[in-house]
């Protein structure tokens, strides 16, 4: 995926920064939202991640990139990391990192899977798993400006309890006008639903989605296969090409 330099300068985003845990929010049985206080953040934009390292007693180092989870707001800095078995960071975070605890930060990172509350277009967010961070970003972010950008948002998750923000995209769907979230259940889908599960199609991005004459910018997150197959169905309904814009992740190691 190709990344530009953002508004900002260099210089700080490649500083690390120690930043303090200050709230956690459990968003399911493996994965939690961290947010923490990082003094001298530049600030970000709403699908740019940030990488987080450990530094062990013995000197050995390890790092991974988290996707942001929320826009900016002062010097805190929001992110979803779900537990990765056997993973070197991932459940450290999960699992032993307490408030008032410092981790090393370092970014914003990205600038061309990003949302800037000035765009007008319409906005097709695609998630799998927890590829919804990022998107989940974007939509808070139209939410924070008051923008009237018609979003739809199409979740893939393997059952309702893997889900993350489930809570608050049933309120987002109330509460903000011109937001759209459809669900695909890949292997367990939720009692009285219409259908038993199965991977997201063709179908579920031509139902839920915009049409390609509207020209809406796509932002689809997920695993690379994912990704892969839902930039190949835009392709195949008539989107530009240069109008998907892709974050994908695969094992890391956690």
């Amino acid at each position: 995926m190709a990344r530009a330099a953002v508004p900002g300068g260099l210089s700080p985003r490649l500083a690390w920064r120690v930043g303090r845990l200050v709230e956690i929010r459990d968003e399911t049985p493996t994965a939690r939202t961290l947010v923490l206080e990082v003094a001298g953040w530049p600030g970000h934009l709403a699908g740019q991640h940030v990488d987080v390292r450990l530094t062990a007693q013995d000197g050995y180092q390890a790092s991974r990139s988290y996707s942001l989870a929320a826009p900016q707001d002062g010097e805190r800095v929001e992110m979803t990391v779900q537990r990765v078995p056997d993973g070197e960071v991932s459940p450290y975070l999960v699992q032993t990192y307490r408030i008032g605890d410092p981790v090393e930060v370092r970014g914003p990172v990205g600038g061309w899977f990003v949302w800037r509350p000035t765009d007008t277009a319409p906005v097709l967010l695609v998630a799998g798993g927890s590829g919804i961070v990022p998107l989940m970003a974007m939509v808070r972010a139209r939410r924070a400006a008051c923008s009237r950008v018609p979003f739809r948002l199409i979740c893939s998750a393997r059952a309702p309890d893997d889900l993350f923000y489930a809570d608050e995209l049933r309120r987002r769907v109330r509460d903000d006008a011109g937001l759209d979230v459809a669900y695909v259940w890949t292997r367990q889908a939720p009692p009285q639903w219409p259908g038993p599960p199965r991977r997201i199609s063709v179908a579920d991005v031509n139902t839920h989605g915009w049409p390609s004459d509207l020209a809406p910018v796509c932002y689809v997150c997920g695993p690379t296969g994912f990704v892969e197959a839902v930039a190949d169905i835009l392709v195949a309904l008539g989107h530009d090409p240069r109008r998907i814009r892709t974050e994908r992740f695969g094992p890391t190691g956690g």
